[in-house]
């Protein structure tokens, strides 16, 4: 039996997973969260009571969090591409990566939107400019860390790539690389043109204009 996700196509973690599924061509039941099918979104409460996407359900077994669903794909649903390198001490460092752009890329990038959101009295400044300092911090470190390298941990891509791509396609969108930092700008051009994630960032070219900050006319 195929695994049902539940997912939104604009959601970065959403994409994450996507990309995971769609590099190994995993086939899999969509159950997209939207106003076009409100019974997904109850189906989705009752397996996740607290309502944050993807979830994954495979064989009876109710799986979330993106880095962990992509980890289950890899175990049960394993193709050419692996995720996790069989190695411990080499899978610690995929992880780490993986950690590095969940939460220092893509937690800045959703501070700065959520602000967006909120009444004007009620935003954030100081805390959208902490933000923004932190992706700069974050951008310096990736840069170095990314000289001589392919993907975000060597020659293979991973775990680590399939959390990079969304949270670098958006953090360039509210807060831009540029040419401060050329090879963490060329890793999210690669990235982008990964025909995994190239798919799923097609895929949410429709709701765009539904980015708060603005998207730009561009990627």
């Amino acid at each position: 039996m195929k695994p049902t996700l539940y997912a939104h196509p604009f959601s970065s973690y959403c994409q994450k997973v996507l990309t995971a599924l769609y590099e190994n061509g995993t086939p899999f039941t969509y159950r997209m969260l939207g106003l076009e099918d409100p019974a997904a979104a109850e189906e989705l409460k009752a397996l996740w009571p607290l309502m944050r996407f993807p979830v994954l359900v495979d064989e009876g077994r109710t799986l979330v969090e993106s880095s962990i669903i992509i980890e289950h794909l890899d175990l049960a649903h394993s193709g050419p591409v692996r995720f996790l390198p069989a190695d411990r001490r080499a899978a610690l460092d995929v992880r780490m990566m993986d950690r590095f752009f969940d939460n220092y890329i893509m937690t800045p990038m959703q501070k700065i939107v959520f602000d967006k959101i909120r009444p004007e009295a009620d935003r954030d400044p100081r805390g959208v400019a902490d933000a923004r300092q932190m992706l700069d911090t974050a951008y310096g470190w990736l840069d170095g860390t990314m000289t001589g390298r392919q993907w975000a941990v060597g020659d293979e891509f991973s775990l680590a790539d399939c959390a990079a791509a969304p949270s670098l396609l958006y953090a360039d969108w509210v807060h831009e690389i540029g040419n401060r930092f050329p090879h963490a700008g060329a890793y999210r051009s690669r990235l982008l043109a990964r025909p995994s994630f190239a798919r799923a960032v097609d895929e949410a070219r429709p709701y765009r204009r539904h980015f708060p900050p603005g998207a730009p006319d561009r990627d």
